[in-house]
């Protein structure tokens, strides 16, 4: 069964209740209502004839009974005297309630006549009226609503009908497009209808679908990236091995094979790290010591300088990702330098990230600035260390797409170290920054400092 079947189900089932109700609240309402004016006009009956016993005015009584029978018991519940037979006044009050008259006018219901009694000197008064006409009255207009209702009913059935027809089209015509599509096919869904509820739930699903084509595209980009980039090391090794093999006394072809076997090996497990790193979001926390750490990847580059304070606060990140994060920097600024000796490495604290860190070592100004995209940084101590070469610096046309995938510059490598780096710190809730000029290109990393209380 479809929504808009069920819907009109819903909303002709709602119909039928409301009609149902009005009937029954129209049908009592005049029944209640007739009953109610008769019972008060007696009432009015006998307390007046009442009034008149009382008085010495009995005999004006015949002249006020004209619209209702009255009716005289003894004490005891007998009847007295009526205007009819007593053999044939069927409007006779059960004795029980007579007995129990009082001062008060009370009210009696028999099936077919109201009654109103009073107790007066010598015996009880009672007048009474026949409600056969009140059951013509309410069978007339318990018909009258019946037809009514069996008019409505089908005409409003058709106007829900149309109504739900013409205000669930756009939502049909985009049900039928997408079950038209295709799985390949995330383009957005064509949606003409107001910006209600549907709307922006088709809304959101669009940018669901316009996400997933992103991803997708990058993954095929990606694909066709790392296929480029493995089929030229491929091929260059494949013609080295076979010079080798016909020259296996060749030590600078063998020289050659090494060093391109040796960047397949760091660009596949740089292809791991990204991979791991898309694939998992969160990271494996442990109170680290930032100094302990960089004076690790320093080490494995003799020459390199490191410069911190004697006593430097912990941070809290997984080790092993954050190492891996200071070893590219640190590689590719050798690499971009040339010697491990015109590269430092510089460590202290900041407010706050910013492209123009006051570095405590040393301030230049920078020609060239860029950074990763700004992010809502927390009101706290950052930690900063900064990864400083002295080599030709990046170029403009470089910059604007330096942490993307394979982004080379002149000095070579993989093109996925900043990628990856970018990613660590942007996992640890940190940021990552640079900025260049010719002779000096520093790349600054701020992560949040370790909280008192998470130190314990």
């Amino acid at each position: 069964m479809s929504f808009r079947t069920r819907l009109i189900l819903a909303y002709v089932v709602l119909w039928v209740l409301i009609l149902v109700l009005t009937l029954a609240v129209a049908f009592y309402s005049v029944s209640f209502g007739l009953y109610g004016q008769v019972e008060r006009t007696l009432t009015r009956y006998v307390s007046d004839l009442a009034q008149l016993y009382t008085s010495g005015k009995a005999g004006e009584v015949a002249a006020r009974s004209r619209l209702v029978n009255v009716t005289l018991y003894s004490q005891g519940g007998q009847l007295i005297s009526s205007g009819e037979t007593d053999a044939d006044f069927a409007q006779q009050v059960p004795r029980n309630y007579i007995r129990d008259a009082s001062n008060t006018p009370k009210p009696f219901y028999a099936s077919d006549f109201i009654a109103v009694y009073q107790r007066i000197p010598g015996g009880i008064v009672a007048v009474s009226q026949d409600t056969h006409y009140i059951e013509v009255i309410s069978g007339s207009v318990r018909n009258t609503l019946l037809g009514g209702m069996a008019f409505l009913l089908p005409i409003g059935a058709l106007f829900i009908i149309f109504a739900a027809r013409v205000a669930l089209v756009p939502l049909h015509r985009a049900a039928s497009e997408v079950n038209r599509r295709g799985p390949y096919n995330l383009s957005p869904i064509v949606y003409t209808g107001p910006s209600d509820d549907i709307g922006v739930m088709v809304e959101r699903v669009n940018e669901l679908l316009g996400e997933l084509k992103e991803a997708r595209d990058r993954e095929r980009a990606f694909l066709a990236e790392v296929s480029h980039e493995l089929r030229t090391p491929l091929t260059s090794l494949n013609g080295y091995l076979e010079r080798i093999s016909r020259n296996p006394g060749n030590p600078e072809d063998l020289d050659r094979a090494k060093r391109t076997a040796a960047h397949l090996t760091r660009l596949v497990g740089d292809l791991l790290a990204l991979a791991r790193g898309e694939a998992e979001r969160s990271v494996n926390a442990h109170i680290v010591n930032l100094g302990d750490l960089l004076r690790q990847a320093v080490n494995e580059y003799p020459g390199v300088t490191l410069k911190m304070p004697e006593a430097f606060p912990e941070v809290l990140g997984d080790p092993d990702r954050l190492l891996q994060l200071a070893r590219n920097l640190v590689s590719n600024a050798v690499r971009a330098a040339g010697s491990p000796e015109k590269v430092q490495v510089r460590v202290w604290q900041e407010k706050e990230p910013t492209d123009h860190p006051t570095d405590p070592y040393q301030s230049q100004d920078e020609a060239r600035v860029t950074s990763t995209p700004e992010m809502r940084t927390q009101k706290q101590p950052w930690a900063a260390f900064a990864v400083i070469d002295s080599g030709p610096g990046i170029s403009p046309e470089v910059m604007p797409r330096l942490f993307t995938r394979f982004a080379r510059g002149p000095e070579g490598g993989t093109g996925l170290g900043l990628a990856i780096a970018k990613q660590i710190a942007e996992a640890h809730g940190g940021q990552i920054r640079v900025a260049s000029r010719r002779g000096e290109t520093r790349f600054t990393v701020f992560l949040p400092l370790l909280a008192e209380g998470e130190e314990e």
